[in-house]
């Protein structure tokens, strides 16, 4: 084992529920709160002394908030760093923090992030200016790029938002196990209602009173129908105020730091991966090759089966972004495949989630010597993706990692015809909804040739045939970008 052996050592997890703007803190304050936090779970206030600060992007103003961060707790010195966009980000950068420890790069790195999605939907609501800061400036470092992710095509039928997105996949997949519309609607919201279980007892979720399967699939004052099939408790809940942050240091440091052992996780191996960016190229709407290549990946460097992971955090946006994933890792669906409760339930606070189901799977860990916890992470349309293997035990071998981009790029790119006129057979579809009830139908089609074309509908009648009735491998026409059957 290298000196370099790096260990996670301090997490932090908080929350903001307040009814004064005056009082509210905005995320830059959070963040800060929040290292400060995890230095004192660590039990060494010496960790805020880092040489490298890192900020996952959020729905903020600031420009390189990991200065501001660095200076408030006495490293104004230290590397900033800035992620882009993607869920998949904070998995991502541990990934590379991991092996910026063992390479000796650094000794102390802060990773953080927060978003007040509560605060802003509540000012937006009082039509109250929140007056953050815009902390100007340049990064040291960006991990990670920023990409366009929209294929002309979708941008030509105004297909962009993940809540269209989804449930295409969602229908897809419906198909593609044999699932009828009302028997898939029970199998979704049960596997929802066993996260929602799970953030009832966890101490870190937002909400925490646990919904039965019924509760989530029925339409209600309370939970609306947002895009078919998924009612508000099947989308993330964008809407928290939360903050996390993460101390990682090298074996060494944390002995001469005398942080305890039994604060201390190791990151055992990860791994990185990115689907086709364009979600029109994909082979098909219900696998996903980099989750395949990339995850599976991560086990191996871990010596480790799916039956081998005793704590597993998937990446619960919506809940087909679960289903592919354990589909293409080798996970039961029967069994727990959460920590926290999931996007919906424990908080969403947009790309920061999957640091906090990494605080809740070390608080885990921390309790269950020896266990071994596997996080998942998505961005995208289930485009972006990151893997990590953890546990108290150390590994027998120094972290490992992989990029498994190659594997993927080699895959089926399918085109796409972005004026098609003609037939084609349906492969998935989204039904919206606005505030009067059913409003556009979003279909995705193969053509015989093997190329992919879009359609749109507004027509209601078919817009709720749509919700009722399988529509995947019917034939539908395509003309000027509307779809009719």
């Amino acid at each position: 084992m290298s000196q370099h052996t790096p260990v996670l050592v301090g997490i932090s997890h908080l929350e903001q529920r307040f009814t004064d703007f005056d009082t509210a803190k905005e995320p830059v304050q959070l963040m800060i709160e929040a290292v400060e936090k995890a230095a004192a779970d660590a039990g060494s206030k010496a960790l805020m002394k880092a040489d490298s600060v890192r900020v996952i992007k959020g729905i903020w103003p600031y420009s390189d908030p990991a200065r501001a961060v660095a200076q408030a707790i006495g490293c104004p010195n230290a590397e900033t760093v800035l992620s882009p966009f993607g869920g998949n980000f904070v998995q991502t950068a541990l990934n590379q923090s991991a092996l910026d420890i063992q390479s000796g790069a650094h000794e102390v790195i802060v990773l953080t992030g927060a978003e007040c999605g509560n605060t802003q939907a509540k000012a937006a609501k009082a039509e109250h200016n929140l007056d953050w800061a815009e902390l100007p400036g340049t990064p040291d470092r960006l991990i990670g790029v920023e990409k366009d992710m929209r294929h002309d095509a979708e941008r030509a039928i105004r297909l962009g938002r993940p809540i269209q997105i989804y449930p295409i996949m969602e229908t897809a997949l419906r198909y593609e196990t044999g699932l009828g519309v009302d028997e898939h609607l029970q199998h979704i919201s049960k596997l929802w209602a066993g996260f929602s279980n799970v953030a009832a007892g966890n101490p870190n979720a937002w909400l925490r009173e646990a919904k039965s399967a019924e509760e989530i699939r029925t339409i209600s004052g309370s939970n609306r129908p947002v895009s078919f099939p998924y009612p508000k408790l099947m989308n993330s809940n964008n809407n928290v105020d939360q903050a996390a942050a993460l101390i990682l240091v090298s074996e060494e440091k944390a002995k001469a730091l005398g942080i305890p052992r039994e604060k201390w996780i190791y990151p055992w191996a990860g791994a990185d991966a990115q689907d086709h960016y364009y979600f029109s190229n994909r082979d098909n709407f219900h696998s996903s090759p980099a989750i395949r290549f990339a995850g599976g990946k991560c086990l191996e460097l871990a010596g480790s089966t799916p039956d081998d992971i005793d704590m597993i955090d998937v990446y619960s946006c919506f809940p087909v972004a679960v289903q592919i994933a354990c589909r293409e890792l080798g996970f039961d669906m029967s069994r727990q495949l959460t920590v926290t409760g999931g996007l919906t339930f424990a908080g969403g606070p947009m790309n920061n989630y999957v640091m906090h189901s990494i605080v809740r799977m070390a608080q885990l860990l921390r309790e269950q010597p020896g266990k071994r916890g596997m996080i998942t992470a998505n961005g995208g349309y289930i485009t972006k993706h990151a893997f990590g293997i953890y546990s108290s035990e150390a590994p027998a071998q120094p972290f490992r990692h992989a990029d498994m981009q190659d594997q993927v790029d080699a895959t089926l790119k399918r085109e796409v015809v972005m004026e098609y006129q003609g037939a084609g057979t349906v492969e998935g579809y989204s039904v919206m909804y606005g505030p009067e009830g059913l409003t556009k139908a979003f279909v995705g089609a193969r053509l015989a040739d093997g190329r992919r074309a879009w359609g749109t509908s507004t027509d209601t009648d078919l817009l709720q045939s749509m919700t009722e009735e399988e529509f995947c491998g019917r034939t539908v026409n395509i003309a000027d970008q509307v779809a009719t059957f």
